[in-house]
């Protein structure tokens, strides 16, 4: 090769080198158990992160409630400048003149400042002190909210991910198919070869060899989107390379149905949320009942003047005025506007005790229709289970049969379609029980 040749060869190269290795940068590998997933979750997906931010707004609006209880202070500067000094006007007798008469005279000076600091403090407002009992429980309102967005996150996630890992066992079951059809195939073409096999027997394994690799390729790309799917939900970038570590079993499945089903309605999350808020309905009826009361206020303000007809204001006298004082406010008539919030907040307390009743009786049914959900999912699996060994027996003596000559094509065919269906029955029953554990697992308030 010649030397401008070589030098191009070489400048590709490092291109490709180069370019792979920016790639490599680019792309990030997360290896993550399901409570890993669940963790990286809680960071980055946008509806925990706005559901975690609204726990921060509500902090920041309890800082406005305190506020009205503490001392509020304000400085205030002033400077005039009279183009114009006003004038008042004397009476003319206070001077000799005639009665009715009067005498214009300009009172004050050009320029005027002023300086003072002025205070207002709640002594006594009831609004504002049943505010100050309700900061913790609207804290724990929107904490309450989050924690529900996040196990709603937390649950599908809990969904695709256990789904994901058995689409593994899916994926194996299909390959071991094909492998099984090769071998198949090419026992067959020596049959054939040697005129103990049609050339039909060998195209009907062709077409199932087809037909399965249609059907992994079908499942492998509903796992890639599940793939996608998950990383949306986690808030990870799809360019991003996700493995999942952790596996479950028949046993694991099983365990969960097993255990102590007793439940508590508080157990729930929902039913925590509904609490507070008839909590805070509560705090509401009481504000408006206590709107009735007088408000006290203590006042007070301190204050510097100075008058000049020329604008110099570092010497001179200023003149101090300061007072203290205190407001009291009787509320004596407002329309019934006062009456209609009380009992607005009466009815609106008695909407939240009936949304809790209801949702105590649909705890009850969720628990036991999820549990029934549950046990059938699990017997199903248990017998799909067992059907799909039964059909790997019969296609295994089938084939045996077949290799020393006293089966027939027809038979190990419809054997391989007879354990293809039970895999695909087993399959389907394993997700099936998977989504039921997981929803009986909410039900009961354990997720």
């Amino acid at each position: 090769m010649n030397q401008p040749g070589l030098q191009r060869t070489l400048l590709l190269i490092c291109l490709l080198v180069t370019g792979g290795l920016l790639k490599a940068q680019n792309l990030t590998r997360h290896e993550f158990t399901v409570q890993q997933a669940i963790d990286y979750a809680r960071k980055n997906n946008a509806q925990v992160k706005n559901a975690l931010l609204s726990v921060q707004i509500q902090k920041q609006s309890n800082r406005g409630v305190t506020a009205a209880a503490l001392p509020n202070i304000s400085g205030t500067v002033g400077l005039t400048d009279y183009i114009d000094i006003p004038t008042s006007l004397i009476p003319g007798e206070i001077f000799g003149q005639p009665a009715g008469t009067y005498i214009p005279v300009k009172f004050g000076t050009k320029y005027n400042g002023s300086a003072g600091l002025q205070l207002q403090q709640v002594l006594f407002d009831g609004q504002v002190f049943v505010g100050l009992q309700a900061r913790a429980t609207s804290i724990d309102y929107q904490v309450k909210n989050a924690e529900i967005t996040e196990e709603t996150i937390k649950t599908n996630i809990y969904k695709i991910y256990y789904q994901l890992v058995v689409s593994k066992t899916q994926i194996d079951l299909l390959d071991a198919n094909i492998d099984r059809l090769k071998k198949l195939e090419h026992d067959t073409k020596e049959l054939y070869k040697n005129g103990f096999a049609e050339k039909l027997d060998l195209d009907k394994i062709s077409v199932q060899i087809t037909n399965l690799h249609t059907e992994k390729a079908k499942a492998q790309n509903n796992i890639n989107i599940g793939y996608l799917g998950l990383k949306t939900l986690l808030g990870m970038p799809v360019k991003d390379s996700l493995i999942l570590l952790d596996n479950i079993s028949e046993s694991q499945i099983k365990d969960d149905l097993t255990k102590d089903t007793a439940y508590q309605y508080s157990d729930r999350k929902d039913f925590q949320y509904l609490g507070l808020v008839k909590k805070l309905n509560e705090y509401n009826i009481k504000r408006y009942q206590l709107s009735y009361l007088p408000s006290l206020s203590l006042t007070g303000s301190y204050s510097k003047n100075a008058q000049r007809n020329q604008f110099d204001f570092g010497g001179g006298n200023w003149f101090t005025t300061s007072y203290i004082g205190v407001n009291l406010s009787v509320p004596i008539f407002s329309g019934f506007a006062k009456d209609a919030k009380v009992k607005q907040s009466r009815l609106e307390l008695k909407q939240t005790e009936n949304q809790i009743d209801q949702l105590r009786l649909s705890i009850d049914n969720d628990v036991e229709q999820a549990k029934i959900n549950f046990s059938s999912a699990i017997t199903t699996m248990t017998y799909q289970k067992k059907n799909m060994e039964l059909a790997e027996t019969v296609y295994s003596q089938t084939r045996k049969k077949f290799e020393i000559g006293t089966g027939s094509n027809t038979e190990i065919t419809a054997a391989q379609t007879d354990l293809i269906t039970a895999q695909t029955n087993y399959i389907n029953a394993l997700y099936s029980a998977i989504i039921a554990r997981i929803d009986y697992l909410k039900a009961i308030g354990k997720i």
